[in-house]
Order: structure tokens, then sequence, then C-alpha cells
């Protein structure tokens, strides 16, 4: 989310009146600066530059500073003045952003009892740096250098807040402000507010109204008179946010340059069947889009594209490709299959074998002591059930399974991380551990009611993708850990409230990419070439992420790509499809 300007005062002297701007000479490109009021003010913010165009006294100087734009970021001019004069004059560089400007009265604001049961508190070091840089990347913006957060955050001008989770302290949220009166000397004491992003896998409500609130109350006690902040015209949930906080929209525009990453905002929005695309083939649509890929959606509720560059052109549906061969596909189809090649290949699998529906399978599982019963082939958490330790658990549990496939497998059930590792043209891209969907106490909402608002969060994260089922299953996860649905949970009490970590049950994911140990690179890498896929998502479980130990469950022949930000899948995906058009690394904090 970028943060709009402020705007100046109506009088020579007062808080600004809400609507508009400086004084009438500051309103002309050639108008001298007010007495203390700094000259061509830029902040460097990592991810790009705010640039204070109310602070540049010609329209030359104000456009020299937006060229020096580095390639990969995302600088704005808040507070331009005469926009329409600077567009205009350089149509083929300049576009006015399409997004609102809101502003908060801080004089007229009254606080309110906190909107969620985080912790909100103010950057302290690299760790919480890095903590911002993933929450940044999950809500899919550009992450910043940590050490230029630590910088800025040292001084007066930028603020940093951050909410983490009680209990656990996990950061699931983050805002910027910036103090116009420290930046340049404004002499309106206005305020912005930047970059607020939520994890959308926090289980936690009402994050984002929390930390514009506090980040409110932070500069109302500075003395300042507004907080002003710029939303995209679309982003209905940010406006609503805000608005209930006490923003109201005032007439200021911001201008951007044209690049890349920008190019979506000013060469229209793409056609209706491309805005229907899931998430899965979005990313691949947009990333192909952004290199001057040609992009055509064959089928929209199906995912399928036709892609195509220098004459040549591909389908493919998500991250599934005319690449994958019939065969690499059935053999991940059928896990029965996938085990096979992948103890030929010499990896570890989980004990295990077809179920039987005989006494071979009671025997088995009082054998092993607790089994995992799936289908043989099926997707996305379908008629599986985890952790069988009853023959009558499996009669049931095996009844299930055939309900979507008439070939069952048994396996041992495993205990560990259920880590998932993307694999594309043999190289590991991206690996992040899943775990089942659970839920934050706050104090005084009972567990239905906190398993259907996060279900609702991770709706609307995912576009749909991901819902915690209010089903059965989940019912008797919470029973198993001796809580009731109509339970309170205290503030800060975690409770798993499904017993598999699949997203589209509402199962989150976390990045390990880094943490990688490189006996399980060098195992994926071996199941991948052993399937003969080049681009798959292998399962493995594993006591520590960073330990050699692993058994691989199963391989995906269509991994979801948009689940692994921030790491370049995507970009990946392009590279194999289309590798002329692969560019060369961008440093850290272009990403």
């Amino acid at each position: 989310m970028s943060p709009g300007g402020t705007t100046p005062r109506p009088a020579e002297d007062g808080p600004a009146s809400g609507l508009s701007g400086f004084s009438t000479r500051w309103h002309r490109l050639s108008a001298q600066l007010p007495d203390g009021v700094a000259a061509d003010v830029v902040l460097e913010c990592g991810w790009g530059r705010i640039v204070f165009g109310q602070t540049f006294t010609s329209a030359e100087r104000l456009r020299a500073a937006l060229r020096g734009e580095e390639s990969g970021r995302r600088d704005i001019c808040i507070y331009p003045r005469e926009p329409h004069v600077l567009v205009a004059q350089a149509p083929h560089e300049l576009f006015l952003d399409p997004s609102h400007t809101y502003r908060l009265d801080l004089a007229a604001y009254r606080p309110a009892p906190p909107t969620s049961a985080a912790v909100v508190r103010e950057l302290r070091d690299r760790r919480d740096a890095e903590a911002v840089n993933a929450v940044y990347a999950t809500a899919g913006m550009l992450r910043a250098d940590p050490a230029l957060l630590l910088g800025n955050a040292a001084g007066t001008v930028f603020t940093y807040l951050v909410a983490e989770e009680p209990g656990t302290g996990r950061v699931v949220g983050t805002v910027t402000g910036v103090d116009h009166a420290e930046a340049f000397g404004d002499p309106e004491r206005g305020t912005s507010l930047w970059c607020l992003a939520v994890d959308p896998q926090a289980r936690l409500a009402g994050v984002g109204e929390h930390l514009t609130r506090a980040l409110a109350e932070h500069f109302a006690a500075r003395g300042r008179a507004y907080v002003d902040l710029s939303v995209l015209h679309d982003n209905r949930r940010a406006i609503s946010l805000y608005e209930r906080v006490g923003f109201v929209r005032v007439p200021v525009l911001a201008l951007k340059r044209k690049n890349t990453i920008n190019e979506r905002l000013f060469v229209g929005p793409p056609a209706e069947d491309y805005q229907r695309l899931n998430p899965y083939a979005r990313i691949i649509a947009d990333e192909a889009r952004r290199r001057g890929i040609g992009v055509e959606v064959l089928d929209a509720a199906w995912g399928e594209l036709r892609l195509w560059h220098a004459g040549r052109s591909i389908v493919t549906r998500e991250s599934l490709s005319e690449l994958t061969t019939a065969v690499a596909m059935s053999r991940c189809d059928d896990k029965r299959v996938t085990r096979r090649i992948a103890e030929r290949a010499g990896l570890r699998v989980p004990r295990g074998g077809p179920a039987t529906g005989d006494d071979a399978d009671a025997a088995f599982l009082a054998e092993v002591g607790a089994l995992v019963v799936k289908p043989a082939r099926g997707e996305q958490g379908n008629g599986i059930t985890v952790g069988v330790t009853e023959p009558d658990e499996l009669v049931r549990a095996v009844r299930l399974a055939r309900s979507y496939c008439p070939d069952v497998l048994l396996e041992e059930l495993v205990p560990g991380q259920d880590l998932r590792v993307v694999v594309i043209d043999h190289a590991v891209v991206a690996a992040a551990v899943r775990k089942p969907a659970s839920v934050i106490g706050d104090g005084t909402s009972c567990v239905r009611d906190l398993i259907a608002a996060q279900s609702r969060r991770r709706a609307a994260a995912t576009g749909g993708e991901s819902r915690i089922p209010m089903d059965e299953g989940t019912e008797a996860t919470v029973r198993a850990h001796g809580r009731d649905m109509d339970d309170v949970l205290p503030v800060g009490e975690e409770l798993e409230v499904r017993r598999t970590a699949n997203l589209h049950t509402g199962g989150t994911i976390h990045d390990v990419t880094a943490s990688l140990h490189p006996a399980l690179v060098t195992a994926a890498v071996r199941a991948s070439r052993a399937l003969d896929i080049p681009v798959t998502g292998l399962d493995f479980l594993v006591p520590d992420v960073a330990g050699p130990d692993h058994v691989l469950i199963e391989a995906n022949e269509r991994p979801g790509l948009a689940n692994h930000s921030p790491q370049p899948t995507a970009e990946r995906f392009v590279d194999l499809l289309f590798p002329e058009t692969a560019a060369a690394p961008t440093p850290y904090r272009a990403r």
C-alpha cells in the first residue's frame, strides 16, 4: 500500500483544513519555497523513494529526480504541483497514479479500543527488519535492505511499527510513518502513512486497523496535524478500513514513472477473462506480461493460458505446461507409482502399501501404531485421514478414501514438519513448511467464531482458494485437543483445528528456503530427475528443515507457485518456458 502525501494549508498560518495544499504561492512550479522548508526532498525507503513534489521549484528538477529511479524499484512523487502540466510535458515518462488520497485530521481523531489482540511496538533490531521484509513479501510488496530500515528507524523522520502475535512473538503486520516536519520542515506539521501490510496468514483479526490507529496516535502525541495516505482506487477492503478509522478523501494526486513494475497502472485493465484467473495462473500471466510475452486466456476457470514470444507458443495450466509429459504427469498422479520410483532412486519413503480391505490392514496398523490413509489418486487433501490408531477408525478412513478413489494407500504416520519443495528445471527454487490451520485466542471469541473469522481471512488472502471447513474433521481435531467449539480461548492460546496442512483447508505456508539442508536439496533434485518432470512440488516429512533426515510423501505435477513468496517461482517458471527472456539477477533491495 502506498501512502499519499501532505496537502498544504489554505492560509499562511493554522492547521490544514483537510482539503488541499499549501498556500497559493505553492501552486506554481516556479514558486519560491517558504522559509525553513528544505528543497528537492527525496527519501530512500528501500523499496523505492518518496519524492516530495511540493519541495521542487522547477519541473526540470522534479523530472530529473524521478529519472533517478533504480530498476525494479517503486518511486512515488506525492504532492506534485501542477501534476497535469508535468504529465503533459513528459507523457512518455510520467503518469498519474490511479490512487485516492485520504486524510485523518488528528485534532478531531479520537482513540478507540484495540481492534486486535496483536502487540504493536516499534521496530527494534535486524530480526524485526527481516520480519518486516517477510510481511512485505507475503503482501506482494518489494523488500528493503534491513540495514536501511534500521538506519531510517534510528532517526526522527521515519517510524516503523510492527504487530506481533501474543505468545509466539511472530511479526504479522507492519506500517511505516513519515514525519513531514522532520523531513523537510513542513509548515503544516503533516505526516503520511506508508506500507501498511498484514501477513495474509495472520490468525488475528483487526491487525491492519490496530496498526493504523497506533501510528495515528504516535503522530498525535508529537503534535502533528494530520496523517495522509494513498490507496489504489479499487482496493475496497483497505478503503473500508481507513474510513472506519476516520480518514476522509482529499483532492491530492501523485505521480509515478512509467516502468515495468507500474505497467498495469497505466496500460489499462486487462480483458475480463484475465481478471477471473485464480492466483496460481495469474502470477504466471503477470510475469509473462511484464516481460513482453503475449498472454491469451484460453479458459479462466481452468487456469489455462497460451503464452507466445518470438514466433513460439506454449500452453500452460497454472504451473503445468506442455513441457511436462503425460508419462511424468501419471507418475505423480498415482502415489503408489511415485513411491516405487522414489525407492528405486534411493529416496526414503514411509512404510506402507495398498489397502487390502482384510485383516492385513489391521495387522499393519498394529505393527506401526498409527497410519495415514489416503486415496492413491487425488489432490488438495481430499479423502485423507491422518493419525488412525484404532481398527474401527481404519475402516472408516478407508471408506472415506475410497469415496474419492477405489485404490487406497496406507502409510506409517511419520512425525515431522510438512515440507513442500518446489523444483523447476531440476533446481530447487523454493521450500516452505506447511502448517495445519490454527487459531489464536483473543479472550472473547469462541473457537467456532475464531475459525470462521480465520477462514474468511484465508479466503480473502487467497482469492477464495483456502478455507477452513466447518466439518466433522475440524470438530474432531478441536475435541482431540481437549476443547469444544463453544469454548472461549484465552488471549494468545493457539489451537490447531485441522490435522492436515493442506492449503485448501486453511493451512498456512512459511518460507524456509534459506535454511534448507543440502541433503534435502539433493533429494528433491534426485526425485525430480527420477520422475523426469520439469516442474514439481515435492512433499517431505522432516524432523528439522536444517537437518538431513526426511521421507518423501508425494509429488505434485502442478504446484501452486503463488504460495511461495518471496521466492521467484513464477520468474523461474517463465525462464523455463522462454529462456531468452530471462533477466540477470537483481540486487536484494530490488527484489
